[in-house]
């Protein structure tokens, strides 16, 4: 009866009586282990000095020589910098405004207003990174961009977003709030609707106000799903995607511009120095990691929500 237990409990045993679960996640777990996972066995070229025509195996090992060229240059601190205070900055103005979004879409009553609305801050996110900068350097150019002529109209004197390193970093944390805070929205509205209509029912007969019912019984709902995109969002860090930063680049800005990702597309891709840049991308991912695990070591004892 033991051996028959052990066997029921088995991955074989469980896998042959659940085989259309198992068939159901088998697309999702071979896109990750041949996309995600596959690709890991190049990350051996950050320690080798790699000569495409020998190959991987056939390049020369040279240990860490490429971290440590990277961690000794000039434009070390200067990557890092623009890379953190960016992220930094995105996170501290677009992660509160799509829970303050949210909070606010769920006390509105009048359905056809919300929808009205709804549908004008999601309809930013399906537009391309490509036409989003596209649109932001029509909008600011000095000569014809339309927010420019707007502020000139008022007597005002336009700064020039697009090439005074001062501005980059609010240029494109504020264009991205407007892409993505709507959309953002959706998984907060959704963890709002598991709300218990009595806790708001006794509260009125209590005498609480619509704020305070927010503050107490809305806002405590959706803490664990704040928790656990939080610790994503401080894991990601150091990822910020080079394609908006690449677009909106120009010689003039690139002083706040250039990220350690823009750093790896240059190096890698412009100028095949392939282990370098490998050697730049798995530092930037080992940090991430190592981001993710902290914070969520934190969430964990100081709350009962974590990722794992």
């Amino acid at each position: 009866m033991n051996r028959r237990k052990l066997r029921g409990d088995s991955l074989t045993g469980r896998i042959t009586k659940n085989w259309e679960l198992y068939l159901f996640i088998a697309p999702a777990f071979l896109y990750f282990l041949i996309f995600h996972y596959g690709p890991m066995y190049g990350i051996q070229i950050a320690f080798k000095n790699f000569i495409p025509t020998k190959g991987i195996m056939g390049s020369e090992w040279v240990g860490f020589e490429h971290f440590e060229r990277f961690f000794n240059s000039y434009y070390f601190w200067d990557l890092l910098w623009n890379t953190l205070s960016l992220s930094f900055y995105e996170l501290a103005i677009g992660f509160p405004l799509p829970i303050l979004l949210a909070l606010a879409f769920n006390e509105v009553r009048n359905g056809a207003f919300k929808k009205t609305v709804q549908t004008i801050t999601y309809a930013p996110h399906f537009i391309s990174i490509v036409v989003m900068s596209g649109m932001i350097i029509t909008f600011l150019s000095p000569s014809t961009g339309m927010i420019v002529k707007m502020i000139e109209l008022v007597g005002m004197e336009a700064p020039a977003f697009l090439t005074d390193p001062r501005w980059f970093k609010t240029v494109y944390v504020l264009s991205g709030v407007w892409q993505s805070t709507g959309w953002g929205t959706i998984i907060y509205l959704a963890a709002l609707s598991g709300v218990d209509p009595q806790l708001h029912e006794a509260a009125i007969m209590d005498g609480a106000s619509r704020f305070k019912r927010v503050l107490y019984i809305n806002l405590p709902t959706i803490i664990p799903t704040i928790t656990i995109l939080l610790i994503l969002n401080v894991g990601n860090i150091l990822g910020v995607g080079y394609e908006k930063v690449l677009l909106l680049q120009n010689p003039l800005n690139m002083d706040s511009a250039d990220v350690i990702s823009t750093f790896v597309y240059r190096t890698g891709l412009v100028s095949a120095q392939y282990s370098f840049s490998t050697a730049v991308g798995l530092f930037n991912s080992v940090i991430n990691a190592l981001m993710l695990i902290t914070v969520n070591r934190i969430a964990k004892r100081t709350s009962d929500t974590s990722l794992w």
